[in-house]
């Protein structure tokens, strides 16, 4: 505990929000910030591009606002799609005084060019078996003290750990692809959710790798799941060129037809309820606490 204190006091400045004002550096609140989970059912989805992406343009509107969790824990690419090396990962801070300590916690996170906070994924195997749900929730709780956003980028699937996120998300943003296999798991995905209560209130469907040459359409989709897709992102070369770069298309400013829809769908997580009640195409209401009753 002692070192964890020393490092935090060696860092200049203000590194995350202090002492429950998400968002607004020395402030005092006991407002909670709000937990957006990144989730598909399968991968190679575009889930990271889409997590990577909307954590920085939630950071580029609001200065240490926002940090990106990578709960993929043995298989992460968070830390590649920036282009980081950090000296701390998952472990690191789901275990010891970075777990519960927000002082402490300062000095482990790893902050990105765009303002963006970071923790990365485990490097070791290993290390990550030793990271449990429980460590997930108490590191969670602990960030969303001191950020206005906390963006948790899952693995594939209903994992332990992240059921456990699922558990304390305010915003679920559900990813999948124009294909067969990804919109089955997709509608699998939310049928499981609502049957054992974990279907999050405001919830928004991304529709990745949109092309007409795929022989599936939105309304294929659509029907398929029981609901609309709210955001459809085209496909384009300059993804796979933004990923092998590390650099995120809403960090480059780029004004390719993704960046678009990546903008939109920064834009309705950060408008929170207010887009909501504006307009229902984007968010869908459901009884998450009904569920749980």
């Amino acid at each position: 505990m002692k070192k964890a204190l020393e490092r935090a006091a060696t860092h200049s400045g203000p590194r995350v929000v202090q002492q429950g004002a998400p968002g607004v550096p020395g402030a005092v609140s006991t407002q909670r910030g709000k937990v957006v989970t990144v989730a598909s059912p399968k991968g190679g989805v575009g889930k990271t591009t889409v997590s990577t992406n909307l954590a920085v343009g939630l950071a580029q509107r609001l200065p240490q606002s926002t940090v990106l969790v990578d709960l993929d824990v043995h298989f992460g690419d968070v830390g590649s799609a920036l282009n980081i090396t950090a000296e701390y990962s998952l472990p690191d801070m789901a275990h010891g005084p970075a777990a519960s300590d927000p002082l402490a916690l300062k000095s482990y996170l790893f902050q990105h060019q765009t303002g963006l906070y970071v923790v990365p994924g485990s490097e070791s195997p290993a290390a990550a078996d030793a990271v449990t749900s429980k460590d997930v929730v108490n590191l969670l709780d602990t960030l969303a003290g001191q950020f206005k956003y906390v963006v948790v980028d899952t693995a594939p699937g209903l994992s332990e750990h992240t059921l456990a996120v699922l558990d304390q998300t305010d915003i679920l943003v559900l990813v999948t692809s124009l294909d067969v296999p990804g919109v089955r798991g997709l509608r699998k995905e939310l049928d499981t959710l609502r049957d054992i209560g974990l279907m999050v209130e405001s919830r928004s469907v991304v529709l990745n790798f949109m092309h007409p040459s795929r022989g599936i359409s939105v309304a294929d989709v659509e029907a398929s799941i029981g609901r609309k897709v709210d955001f459809q992102i085209p496909q384009s070369n300059s993804v796979p060129i933004s990923v092998n770069q590390g650099i995120p298309l809403l960090q480059a400013g780029s004004r390719d037809p993704v960046a678009k829809q990546l903008k939109a769908l920064v834009e309705v997580v950060d408008a929170g309820e207010k887009a909501g009640a504006k307009g229902r195409r984007f968010l869908d209401f459901g009884h998450r606490k009904e569920a749980q009753q």
